[in-house]
């Protein structure tokens, strides 16, 4: 696996030094200045390479941009609304410039509106460290009694309506301004504090689609997408719905393996590819993160490696970000997985045989409490993380251990 970092650019608090100093190999980047269907200029991507080319004193770091997270895909892309297809087409004109500029990977999402969701971006744990949360009472309070968005009534059943009923009326207006905050985070617009009316007229623009429609509009942007990708020797990855299940009424199309399997096969191109995320992923239970990866491995492009605990193993339940080894997925049947793909692809000659990895997320521990990074991602937990993730591929890859295999 090659070792990558996320990096928001020169705001994020977590600087360049910070990921030299954790020992990685290269950055996950992308213009997030940039709005949504807008063309990515050469000068842009120029401008984001020379940032993280440099350490605050100016010595040079060594580290390039090596995969894009993310190149947004537009609502109206998804909805094949309004101007998708001159979005479609700066959508591809971008890819060009990434790869004028030595980019080959390419991570995106297709999840309607939400980026992700959580109900907490800053859970307390035992041990005093925090990390992000979704509690599915909290987010059925926010649906029922914040929003209150058209038919929201038969999306639960009568014993979660009451508890979350329950849950609404013990919380502060404190608690209630925050839980909205949180759930919109991953909104459009979310750094205006989109009002409720906002988000209703978001969500009333998908009265109309359902999960097969809009797999029917990711599969045809795929087929006007991929084979330029192929063209250029580029890689495309697609990430699941965080999290997998439906939220607010809105289809989820890549929650599962057959949701994977069905769109490979609908654009059956190598560039269409997979970012396989262990933690969005693993908010199911019914999910087998190493069996995807034994199964779908060929077309893995960008892993995420992170890990979650699920607090009920319902679907919909409640889960919490967990430290990268304690979660529900194991992590080292995991990266024995992943060995092994990469195995069969330095076997066939492939010349992306390594794939890129980063340690997704993170718990904020020590003085990560202090700095208040991008939720989500704290220098420390995630160096932790790495450090964990690296300690067990060093062991599966020593001598006396795969030797034995």
């Amino acid at each position: 696996m090659r070792q990558t970092w996320r990096w928001f650019g020169p705001k994020d608090l977590v600087s360049i030094d910070d990921m030299l100093q954790a020992g990685v190999e290269g950055v996950v980047t992308a213009l997030h200045h940039m709005p949504t269907g807008a063309v990515w200029s050469p000068e842009d991507i120029a401008q984001r390479q020379a940032e993280l080319a440099v350490m605050k004193d100016g010595a040079p770091s060594g580290l390039k941009w090596e995969v894009v997270e993310s190149l947004p895909v537009s609502e109206d892309i998804k909805r094949q609304s309004g101007n998708w297809k001159q979005h479609v087409e700066n959508w591809k004109t971008s890819m060009r410039h990434l790869r004028d500029a030595g980019i080959e990977v390419i991570c995106y999402n297709f999840m309607p509106i939400l980026d992700w969701t959580r109900t907490d971006l800053a859970y307390r744990l035992p041990n005093g460290a925090t990390c992000m949360r979704y509690d599915a009472i909290d987010f059925a309070a926010f649906d029922l009694f914040l929003l209150g968005r058209r038919g929201v009534e038969d999306d639960y059943d009568a014993a979660v309506t009451e508890a979350a009923r329950e849950r609404f009326a013990g919380m502060s207006d404190a608690r209630k301004e925050q839980l909205a905050g949180n759930v919109v985070f991953g909104l459009p617009g979310a750094a205006e504090r989109m009002t409720m009316e906002d988000v209703k007229t978001h969500l009333a623009r998908y009265d109309a689609i359902s999960s097969d429609r809009l797999r029917g509009h990711l599969v045809d942007f795929l087929a006007e997408v991929s084979p330029l990708a192929q063209d250029l020797g580029m890689r495309l990855c697609c990430h699941p719905d965080d999290p997998p299940f439906p939220l607010l009424g809105l289809p989820r199309i890549m929650s599962a393996e057959a949701d994977y399997k069905a769109v490979m096969d609908a654009v059956d191109i190598p560039a269409n590819g997979i970012t396989l995320c262990t933690g969005s992923l693993g908010a199911r239970a019914d999910n087998d993160l190493p069996g995807m990866m034994e199964r779908l491995g060929d077309r893995v492009h960008f892993l995420h490696l992170r890990n979650v605990a699920l607090e009920d193993r319902a679907l919909g339940g409640s889960f919490h970000e967990a430290a990268h080894l304690e979660g529900n997925t194991d992590m080292v049947a995991m990266i024995g997985a992943i060995m092994a793909e990469e195995r069969r692809r330095r076997a066939e000659g492939r010349s992306d045989w390594q794939i890129p990895m980063r340690p997704d997320h993170g718990q904020d521990i020590l003085d990560d409490l202090n700095r208040h990074a991008q939720p989500g991602y704290p220098a420390i937990g995630r160096l932790k993380g790495l450090a964990e993730l690296r300690g067990i591929a060093t062991a599966l890859s020593h001598p006396s251990v795969a030797g034995s295999a």
